[in-house]
């Protein structure tokens, strides 16, 4: 079946080149240019990563904070107990807790957008894992969400700090703005964003590691945006 978009998306798209690829300062220019919503739309970033998403060694995941937010500020829980609780409600938690926590999450609340814990209470959040795991929320080591110093994430990741994983199509989504950012701003996040995940390249990919990389807002087309090839690992 088609897909069917608004007639501002069609709008949006008019004189869009699908094929020819934009520089990022292109990219940027056309998704503000274009962006008509009555609200503030986020501008999204999509890579296209030439992995196996079903082999464990070429998996992508992690967190970063890019060089002028996203915008946003983030809902972050904690799993943590005594004094370490304590400093995660001070760093802006808005929930904090262990085992009380945990069933509350079982139980259906799921107001927040990170959840960060304490090694030690991987024992309560281990029981999650049907419940966030799906949703992308399941504390991980590899994501800066499972750590000893809990107050510093929940402060990271409250302003804005990323959490990022490769779908089961082998593509990275993340948030890199907003409409109303300066166009500079925005092109530095972008390509902050994308060398980061140039950096984390997994040693097991051969051949071009980076296969597509697409900007879009929340009501518009996407743009097709070129970023010079790395060079391809050897077989």
């Amino acid at each position: 079946m088609a897909v069917k978009h608004s007639k501002r998306y069609r709008k949006a798209a008019e004189s869009h080149d699908r094929i020819n690829p934009f520089s990022v300062e292109q990219a940027v220019a056309f998704v503000k240019e274009r962006a008509s919503a009555k609200f503030d739309e986020t501008v999204d970033l999509a890579i296209k990563l030439n992995i196996d998403a079903k082999q464990a060694d070429q998996l992508v995941r992690g967190s970063l904070s890019l060089p002028h937010g996203i915008g946003k500020s983030m809902r972050v829980v904690a799993f943590a107990e005594g004094e370490l609780a304590g400093a995660a409600k001070a760093a802006g938690a808005v929930e904090v807790g262990g085992q009380d926590l945990a069933d509350k999450i079982a139980g259906g609340w799921m107001e927040f957008d990170v959840a960060v814990a304490h090694p030690s209470m991987m024992r309560f959040v281990g029981k999650l894992g049907k419940v966030l795991g799906p949703k992308g929320l399941m504390p991980s080591p590899k994501s800066g969400t499972v750590t000893d110093k809990v107050a510093e994430a929940v402060s990271e990741f409250a302003a804005g700090k990323l959490e990022f994983r490769n779908d089961k199509e082998g593509n990275v989504h993340m948030v890199v703005g907003k409409v109303s950012f300066d166009q500079a701003r925005l092109v530095e996040n972008i390509q902050a964003a994308v060398q980061h995940i140039k950096s984390i390249r997994p040693q097991a990919v051969r051949g071009e590691y980076i296969a597509g990389v697409h900007i879009s807002s929340t009501m518009g087309p996407g743009v097709n945006v070129s970023f010079q090839a790395e060079p391809a690992a050897s077989a």
